[in-house]
């Protein structure tokens, strides 16, 4: 599908948390500024989170829905491969009470086989395509 602003982006990413629950982990694939974070923030206000922000320089940021689900969203970009076990990961994935986003995922050795995964293509300064895969 495709879009042709933030607003857009964040919608598709709302819709897309209605179908989401605990324990799924969401693999996003991108070039920077392909609309990976904004689709994040459109499932947080889904869940009623506001205020999201990239996890670029801190690589992982969690924030807690008033269901009591955490939205955990990390960002892999700054990490060598073999940095990446060292932010637990593991210790998320699959969680009942998490859904985890990870940008960069490609840098994750052993992401789980049943992760969602969502890729971006920037087509022009406002116009996203985004594809959906689940996995079966």
């Amino acid at each position: 599908m495709k879009t042709h602003s933030e607003e857009e982006t964040r919608r598709i990413g709302h819709d897309f948390a209605q179908n989401l629950k605990g324990g799924d982990v969401v693999l996003l694939y991108g070039d920077l500024g392909a609309g990976k974070t904004v689709f994040v923030r459109g499932v947080g206000e889904a869940f009623g989170i506001t205020g999201m922000r990239s996890p670029s320089f801190t690589l992982i940021n969690e924030y807690e829905a008033s269901s009591g689900l955490y939205i955990v969203h990390a960002d892999l970009y700054r990490l060598e491969p073999d940095g990446v076990s060292a932010v637990g990961l593991e210790e998320y994935a699959g969680d009942d009470d998490v859904i985890l986003f990870v940008e960069w995922p490609e840098r994750w050795a052993n992401p789980p086989d049943n992760a969602l995964r969502v890729y971006f293509s920037a087509l022009s300064e406002n116009e996203r395509e985004i594809r959906i895969e689940v996995a079966v």
